[in-house]
């Protein structure tokens, strides 16, 4: 049966750039619906990173205290005391900070699951007859995935890599010389440039690594749905190699 365009879920394919800040654009309302939760989270995100970033400062007054022959032992005692606390606070804030994001993450996997399946119920019956039960399913799946992964990366990740990258070349501009900054910055550019230029390179990869994991299952449930068919006609070494076609196009992607 042919494929009418007009039936077709995605849309068409867009400049990388564009597509990700649309789907970045398109999770912003979930996040303002708990802007309470989310603003709580990224305050335990700051507190954590701040905790972080100072564990080695307070490691270093240690080992200079320690140095000392007239140091008092009262003060590497609370030093220790509060190196623990710091790196307890590190791992207590990030704890936290799960625990109060989780509400907003799953909270629009729930809706945005559910505004799919609608609009899978809306479709019309020609699309629903060509059987892509399998690749929807595994779609959907996929998608819902990934809206939790987006969202800790978007919040979680460039955030805090910014705040701690801005923090530890202060202290370094104030405690060394300023070439320990510039090296050090500099360093960071050139791996985030190389990551994210190679990043957009291999996205092909992935995209065709997923059409093709959502083809083979496609044809899987198709198979299976329709077994007696199948197992009528002896049709089960040709549904294997059907099968196969995609898989073999799924592992050379899945390679690259």
């Amino acid at each position: 049966m042919r494929k009418h365009s007009s039936d077709s879920i995605s849309p068409s394919p867009a400049p990388a750039f564009k597509g990700d800040f649309s789907t970045v654009k398109t999770l912003l309302p979930y996040l303002w619906e708990y802007r309470g939760r989310v603003l709580l989270a990224l305050t335990f995100l700051v507190l954590a990173k701040l905790a972080n970033v100072a564990v080695p400062l307070v490691l270093k007054a240690i080992v200079d205290t320690l140095g000392q022959t007239n140091a008092l032992l009262a003060l590497p005692v609370l030093l220790l005391l509060g190196y623990g606390a710091l790196r307890l606070a590190t791992t207590m804030f990030g704890e936290l900070r799960d625990m109060v994001f989780a509400k907003v993450t799953q909270r629009a996997i729930r809706r945005v699951a559910l505004q799919v399946f609608g609009h899978l119920h809306g479709m019309s019956l020609r699309f629903h007859l060509e059987r892509q039960t399998g690749g929807v399913s595994r779609d959907i799946e996929r998608g819902t995935r990934a809206i939790d992964s987006l969202m800790r990366f978007m919040l979680f990740s460039i955030v805090p890599t910014i705040l701690e990258i801005a923090l530890v070349a202060g202290i370094l501009l104030v405690k060394y010389d300023i070439w320990f900054t510039i090296v050090t910055v500099g360093t960071l550019i050139t791996y985030i440039t190389l990551t994210i230029s190679v990043t957009e390179w291999r996205t092909k990869f992935r995209r065709t690594m997923n059409e093709m994991d959502s083809k083979a299952n496609t044809r899987a449930i198709d198979s299976l749905i329709n077994y007696e068919t199948v197992k009528y006609f002896g049709n089960e070494a040709f549904e294997t190699r059907r099968y196969d076609e995609n898989l073999q196009k799924w592992e050379k992607a899945s390679v690259s």
